[in-house]
């Protein structure tokens, strides 16, 4: 597979990452099972089987599960530490947690973020991660406290690099504005059913513009040289198998899907990745599936390069009408 720089990595990146939310079985208090071990090595394992190297973790997934499962996993399958590239997420908490009143909430403390990879590097049993993301915005951020963190952790050689997830531009260049350490990954939705991060670029100043506060986050990732994932990059699936209400763009956009797939000989789901992968800013696709089969299809996307036509194509016909 082709791979990408990030900055402050040495090692290359593989251009479509593996996340690991489903590895954990459930999100329950329900212990791991047998089969849930299995599936994951069985996913892991086909992961690196077509060029994946990078996995994208978050200490909330499956409340910490996730993690030790892909542990195990890379240990029945005797990969070693530096044959992958780790990326986990903080700063998401869970509603009764310290106390039954406690809200679900963003906590980008000091002492939660130092804590949480504490915790994240026990449950994947390594000494260090490659690269930590806070996961969602928190409103209540003080940036010189992160950067007490960042600055903590990385002189520790706990964490190598540092990025952000589903963030804008302005609050990106806000945390940036205090830190010693560069943010080099923002991961955001993105997909051929919600393109907002596109449209944004396409529909300043018109009517139709839904999505105001996106704030040319794209564009800003671009200029300062952060890595883009996309988080549910294939929608769910829903481009490949539409449900049978499903509204009258995700129909069309999936009629297209399944058309360039036949013309470009490959599988809806590498269409779609293929999409996001045309895009100029280097956008890396988090895929979530556990299934071998679909894994290795959505690999396939590594070798298809949609033209502008296909491209705009399937860009028109997922947002429901034309551009303006």
């Amino acid at each position: 597979m082709k791979t990408y720089r990030i900055t402050n990595l040495d090692t290359p990146v593989s251009r479509i990452a593996l996340g690991c939310m489903r590895l954990g079985g459930s999100w329950g208090d329900v212990p791991v099972t047998a089969d849930d071990r299995k599936r994951a090595v069985a996913a892991v394992a086909a992961a690196l089987e077509n060029g994946i190297n990078f996995f994208d973790h978050a200490d909330i997934y499956m409340r910490g599960k996730s993690e030790e499962v892909f542990a195990g996993a890379l240990k029945e399958l005797g990969v070693r530490r530096d044959q992958v590239v780790l990326q986990s997420k903080c700063g998401i908490r869970f509603a009764g947690s310290p106390s039954p009143e406690s809200p679900g909430r963003y906590d980008f403390s000091y002492e939660h973020i130092t804590a949480s990879v504490e915790g994240i590097l026990w449950r994947l049993d390594t000494e260090y991660l490659d690269i930590l993301l806070l996961h969602r915005p928190d409103p209540l951020v003080e940036p010189d406290e992160v950067a007490r963190a960042f600055d903590e952790l990385y002189r520790a050689g706990k964490v190598r690099a540092f990025g952000v997830s589903n963030h804008t531009g302005p609050q990106i260049a806000l945390l940036q504005a205090s830190l010693d350490q560069t943010l080099v990954v923002n991961q955001v939705e993105l997909s051929p059913l919600h393109s907002f991060l596109i449209d944004d670029g396409v529909l300043a100043d018109q009517r139709e513009a839904i999505y105001a506060n996106a704030s040319g986050t794209l564009d800003y990732c671009r200029l300062h040289g952060i890595r883009v994932q996309a988080w549910s990059p294939v929608a769910h699936g829903v481009l490949s198998n539409p449900p049978d209400d499903a509204p009258a763009n995700v129909r069309t956009a999936a009629t297209l899907v399944t058309q360039l797939a036949a013309e470009n000989e490959t599988t809806t789901d590498a269409i779609v990745l293929a999409w996001l992968l045309r895009h100029p800013a280097g956008i890396q696709p988090v895929i979530g599936t556990t299934n071998p089969l679909r894994i290795a299809d959505s690999c396939l996307a590594d070798d298809v390069v949609l033209s502008r036509e296909e491209w705009y194509r399937l860009f028109i016909a997922a947002r429901g009408g034309p551009l303006p």
